[in-house]
């Protein structure tokens, strides 16, 4: 049950909680609505495990903590407050309260976190930072566009997303055009540009600019963007996405604005929420304990079926590596095989009978040459000059590339080979 508490009385702390679908945010702030600490993590699939870990963190390891309430937003919010008896705040709400009272005078809002891209339309902001939102949209069920979108293709490349991706994206100067409505095309896309010599950054700014492109048409569907535009959610820590919402929008320099704890608004905005009702919920909630009663009362999933296998005649003549007989005189004659995907580069090399000599299977990771010029380093350095290639074919999406590049005598599509 939830109380109401009075203005006057003795100093009290509220707790925010923000369950997104990648991270967990938590804040405390005092009874003015200051923020007095907060913490920002991934939970890796354990979204009510770490939001209990960060939430115990942040007060101190009490299930009971000092403060007057708790209050839970964000996508896994609901059921975080079944279980623990926090007070649940919807997310609009929680994002446009945390904008109006630590950005007074926002009339847009841009919110863009995991899988979740909000766009908030602010009327007028009254006195105090109660913003009244006028309107607001949300990207649909895809999450092609949003920060899980970056983090699969920063992990394609190879790249950190906390640190590199948006370092690399301010390096280019002419951002090619990358598809960001859907993954799909836009993967298509960056294969492409990778396969014809593209360099990294120039990718990694086509998919910033693909992002800002696809929120100002998919979330925007033509609304203003009237400044001054607050940028909160995860993805605001991007520089790269920063200056291309500063380009796509056409906003002059300081109409962009990153709030200084832009991870964790969702969380500090549902405990303003709380101090503005006056919520009193300390000694109903449950916490840690709750959420670890909750796991354990859960049913167990049935236990799943047998791993696949290969068949083993089939896998005992076809897939084991021939080693070359000791007893051969001279060199022995060999063919090169390189299959360039999106994902993965293969090298191996046969004999004239077809026997497998050597092989390896390499992560692309954006850098198809890159991931070729190590394949054969590996697989020269294992046969040890015991060879002498007679050919050299390629296939897969990078073929022509990396034909060019090794001096290949066949090139063929991945259906033929």
């Amino acid at each position: 049950m939830i109380k109401t508490r009075e203005r006057h009385g003795p100093a009290v702390h509220y707790a925010g909680v923000d369950i997104g679908s990648v991270s967990v945010k938590v804040a405390l702030l005092d009874a003015a609505g200051a923020v007095v600490a907060d913490r920002y993590d991934r939970h890796m699939g354990h979204p009510l495990r770490v939001a209990a870990e960060l939430l115990a963190g942040l007060l101190n390891g009490g299930d009971r903590p000092p403060i007057a309430a708790v209050a839970v937003t964000g996508s896994g919010g609901k059921l975080f407050a079944s279980i623990t008896n926090a007070f649940f705040v919807n997310e609009i709400i929680a994002q446009a309260r945390a904008s109006a009272r630590l950005c007074p005078g926002a009339r847009t809002i841009i919110e863009m976190g995991g899988e979740v891209s909000t766009l908030i339309v602010m009327r007028r902001v009254g006195v105090g930072g109660g913003g009244i939102i006028e309107d607001f949209s949300m990207n649909t069920i895809c999450a092609s566009g949003t920060g899980s979108f970056l983090d699969q293709q920063a992990s394609r490349m190879g790249l950190s997303i906390e640190e590199e991706f948006g370092r690399y994206a301010l390096r280019s100067a002419k951002p090619p055009r990358i598809a960001g409505r859907c993954s799909v095309f836009a993967k298509s896309d960056m294969i492409h540009l990778q396969q014809i010599g593209t360099p990294d950054y120039d990718i990694v700014a086509g998919l910033c600019y693909a992002v800002a492109r696809s929120f100002k048409s998919g979330v925007g569907k033509g609304r203003p963007f009237i400044p001054p535009v607050v940028f909160q959610g995860g993805v605001a820590a991007n520089i790269g996405v920063v200056r291309a919402f500063e380009e796509v929008l056409g906003l002059r320099q300081g109409e962009l604005i990153i709030p200084l704890h832009h991870a964790t608004m969702g969380a500090i905005g549902a405990a303003l929420y709380a101090i503005d009702r006056g919520i009193d919920n300390a000694g109903a909630f449950r916490g840690a304990a709750a959420i670890a009663e909750y796991f354990r009362t859960q049913r167990p999933e049935p236990q799943g079926m047998q791993c696949l296998s290969l068949d083993r005649e089939l896998g005992k003549d076809h897939c084991a590596v021939r080693p070359i007989s000791m007893d051969r005189a001279g060199l022995v004659d060999a063919y090169i095989g390189i299959d360039i995907g999106s994902l993965s580069t293969n090298v191996v090399v046969i004999d004239a009978d077809g026997a497998v000599l050597a092989r390896r299977y390499l992560r692309t990771a954006g850098r198809p040459l890159e991931a070729v010029r190590r394949g054969l380093k590996e697989v020269g350095e294992e046969l040890g000059g015991r060879i002498t290639v007679r050919g050299v074919g390629t296939t897969g999406s990078g073929r022509y590339l990396t034909a060019d590049y090794v001096g290949a005598d066949v090139v063929r599509n991945e259906i033929t080979a």
